[in-house]
């Protein structure tokens, strides 16, 4: 019997399609559906019009409601704070309005091709970020335990950081089939994919990060081990994810998502508005020219979500900020898991009690970046002794932790990102200020870099974000502990409502939380288009049979099932 699922179809040009994002659990081509000619699926005319809502104004929300818009149904989006959610671009207050920085998601692997999708449709190019090492990177300063390492490539470090790099292969190798799976999911071989997950999953789901590198013979060094945390692969530093699932981390290494970075030019926050701007010109039931702008009155989103209930006949009811109460025969719920246990009013019906768990057993990541302007790119200036820059892209086990170093140009004014941090280590800048992270940054990078006055080139305020403390978001993103894979699976596979009571029917779950690939926006877009699929189907609707979706082939691919006993 010859498969239906998406990715198992042959290429005519002989090519296969480049390593995408979908991961092991649920080896679904997301792309081949976007780019089929066919579109997503159709509703019952009948259906035309009906409102659904979709909570939460980020990408993953935004994405589901302008494809429901293009079905024929009429998205009602409700947002507490604005549009993009964690693809937020800000400016500098008095500053060129060229200048700016991304508070939440800046760095974007090619495996990303759902997202990839979206940010052609709209338009939005993007260039290669200056990831530690990476090829747009012009050097790479590596500071541990108050020395520092001058490098363009990892050739240029000392052998240790070779060796480490080597472990780490060797590690992946011995412990998670690591080649095998990567070349399955580059051929998307979903029976190979499925194979060696299933087996792994059995085996890791009760594993850390560091468990798994202790288990390895590779890293009997303890040594090794902790340069590794500091430094790791590709972003940079892995140690504040020591304690997360190392399944968490496989997702990332098989699908390429720590490499080959790139970032969007003039800001990522230009997706999702420009999403919600857009006129499709393959629309259903609604004029040419209707947006999801022109949907919703004065062109704004409704306000926070305050209530959320069951009411008769399954109907979903919404009361937002203002005290307006809207019902719904469907909605989509995507903004962070935990606001359905603190900023929203819930009843219990809404789901079931096992997903109640899983959305309580949540688990965040922390994280806080903080950037300021300067006057140019001074650090492709030569050190006149050396001949190197004078200063470079730096990884160090000071508090600044990651130092980005990001310009337009060697004559406009740059951004410096003078600390990204995720967990403690982003617990220990809450306490302090803008401008009191700013003076402890600047005098950590002094250490590293005597001769280099940061601060005469600084020409604006800091902008810092902690996203923990971000009354709508509490953390950055998702991130599974150990023994989490059975909570992850509930929320994933919430979108196939048919396997829920009558009861429970409805609403919807999607976004970063609900995704196996948290931290991506990939995931985002993914779940999105699950819910999309999941109220098609609620309707009565349908894909085309050339073009199945997500929920159309589950039972092909879906996620390992652990026993609860």
């Amino acid at each position: 019997m010859t498969s239906t699922v998406p990715n198992a179809v042959e290429h005519t040009d002989g090519q296969q399609p480049p390593i995408t994002m979908f991961g092991p659990d649920f080896p679904y081509a997301y792309d081949d559906y976007l780019a089929h000619p066919a579109g997503l699926g159709q509703i019952p005319a009948t259906e035309h019009g009906t409102e659904v809502a979709v909570i939460g104004g980020g990408l993953s929300g935004i994405v589901a409601a302008y494809e429901l818009m293009k079905m024929g149904l009429k998205p009602v989006v409700y947002e507490a704070d604005q549009l993009g959610g964690r693809l937020r671009t800000v400016g500098f207050e008095g500053c060129d309005e060229s200048l700016n920085c991304e508070l939440g998601a800046m760095r974007f692997p090619p495996s990303s091709t759902a997202l990839q999708h979206y940010i052609d449709l709209v338009g939005l190019t993007t260039r290669p970020f200056p990831n530690p090492l990476a090829e747009a990177t012009p050097s790479t300063v590596v500071d541990l335990k108050g020395e520092s390492h001058y490098a363009v490539t990892i050739d240029d470090l000392p052998q240790v950081y070779r060796d480490v790099a080597d472990a780490w292969n060797k590690c992946l190798e011995e412990g998670a089939d690591f080649s095998d799976m990567n070349r399955a999911m580059r051929e998307r071989d979903v029976p190979r994919i499925r194979e060696i997950w299933a087996r792994l999953v059995e085996k890791l789901d009760n594993q850390t990060f560091y468990g798994f590198l202790c288990d390895s013979e590779a890293f009997t060094s303890f040594r090794h081990r902790e340069i590794f945390g500091q430094v790791g692969f590709g972003t940079g530093g892995w140690d504040t994810d020591f304690p997360n699932s190392i399944l968490e981390i496989l997702r990332v290494v098989y699908t390429e998502a720590d490499d080959h970075h790139r970032g969007i030019v003039g800001g990522s926050q230009q997706l999702p508005l420009r999403l919600w701007e857009r006129e499709p010109e393959k629309i259903v039931h609604w004029p040419y020219g209707t947006s999801l702008s022109s949907l919703h009155v004065d062109g704004e989103p409704r306000p926070a979500v305050t209530r959320l209930h069951r009411t008769a006949g399954n109907r979903i009811t919404v009361t937002d900020a203002n005290g307006d109460i809207r019902t719904y025969r469907a909605a989509i719920f995507t903004a962070q898991s935990w606001m359905l246990l603190s900023k929203i009013a819930c009843d219990d019906s809404l789901f079931p009690i096992d997903h109640w768990t899983a959305i309580e057993r949540t688990h965040y990541m922390e994280s806080s970046k903080l950037f300021v302007p300067v006057d140019r790119p001074f650090w492709l200036d030569k050190d006149e002794e050396t001949g190197r820059d004078v200063m470079s892209m730096t990884l160090t086990d000071r508090m600044t932790r990651g130092t980005y170093l990001l310009d337009d140009g060697p004559d406009r004014p740059a951004v410096i990102c003078l600390s990204y941090t995720w967990c403690d280590d982003s617990l220990k800048w809450l306490p302090l200020s803008a401008n009191e992270r700013m003076e402890v940054m600047l005098n950590s990078l002094g250490e590293i870099y005597p001769n280099v006055d940061i601060r005469k080139h600084v020409i604006g305020n800091p902008v810092t974000v902690s996203w923990e403390n971000e009354p709508y978001f509490m953390g950055a993103f998702k991130a599974n502990l150990p023994g989490h894979y059975r909570y992850q699976r509930r929320l994933f596979t919430h979108f196939m409502q048919d396997r829920l009571p009558a009861d429970k029917r409805g609403i919807f779950l999607a976004g970063d939380d609900i995704s196996w690939t948290a931290g991506w926006a990939e995931g985002a877009v993914q779940t999105a288009l699950n819910a999309v699929w999941g109220v098609m189907h609620h309707f009565g609707g349908e894909t085309d049979a050339t073009n199945p979706g997500p929920g159309d082939v589950y039972d092909e691919i879906a996620p390992v099932e652990l026993p609860e006993d």
